[in-house]
């Protein structure tokens, strides 16, 4: 149930039966509220939201090279499918919203094909967003520090796993994780010399050439 997208940050999509401790989840279950999810702008607002905190619809464009009105409509949309409320105080779009939860889920298997459309599209925008990701730090990684460019995560394994062995190893993997989550929602946790960080955790069947 769910997948896996950015960051509980970025996109904050997750899948898993536990629960980090401070983490609160908004399921998507209507394929209206899938397809308005599936936006670049609007996937990078809710990081945005859920990493910096309630921002105006300009102070949201300065940081994503937006349009303050632009920023304001789709953050609009946004509430309309409960991801996203006002905060109180200021007016238009000098008005903060803030994110409704820190992560967001939807079934990977459906039973529409209304659904199966809107989910599929969802997946691929989020993927998009997640390598474009990917690709700024492969472009920058260069310039950072030393200790940060052999921490960094870049590698693949092939497995040979049965399809219940794949989702432990995913739980697994999310335990292991989430040990680190509740620094998201209080910052007071988080040590000197700790940054905002994309975990991409992907796994999938990969013998297509022999099906």
């Amino acid at each position: 149930m769910g997948v896996v997208g950015r960051p509980e940050g970025a996109c904050g999509m997750e899948s898993g039966k536990t629960a980090a401790r401070g983490r609160t989840v908004t399921k998507l279950a209507d394929p209206r509220a899938l397809r308005a999810y599936a936006h670049p702008v609007r996937m990078a607002l809710m990081g945005l939201l859920r990493t910096e905190g309630p921002l105006t619809a300009t102070r949201a464009g300065e940081l994503l090279g937006e349009s303050s009105g632009t920023c304001s409509f789709h953050l609009r949309q946004l509430a309309k499918y409960g991801l996203v409320e006002e905060a109180g105080g200021g007016t238009g779009r000098e008005k903060p919203w803030r994110a409704t939860t820190t992560s967001t889920e939807w079934d990977a298997v459906t039973d529409t094909p209304e659904m199966s459309a809107a989910a599929g599209l969802l997946r691929t925008v989020a993927a998009e967003a997640a390598f474009a990701q990917l690709m700024r730090w492969l472009e920058t990684s260069e310039e950072e520090p030393a200790e940060w460019q052999e921490a960094a995560q870049f590698g693949d394994r092939i497995l040979y796993v049965t399809a219940e062995e794949l989702a432990e190893l995913g739980e697994r993997v999310r335990e292991m994780v989430d040990q680190y989550f509740e620094r998201q929602v209080r910052p007071e946790l988080r040590p000197p010399g700790a940054r905002l960080v994309t975990w991409l955790q992907l796994a999938f069947p990969n013998d297509f050439r022999k099906r």
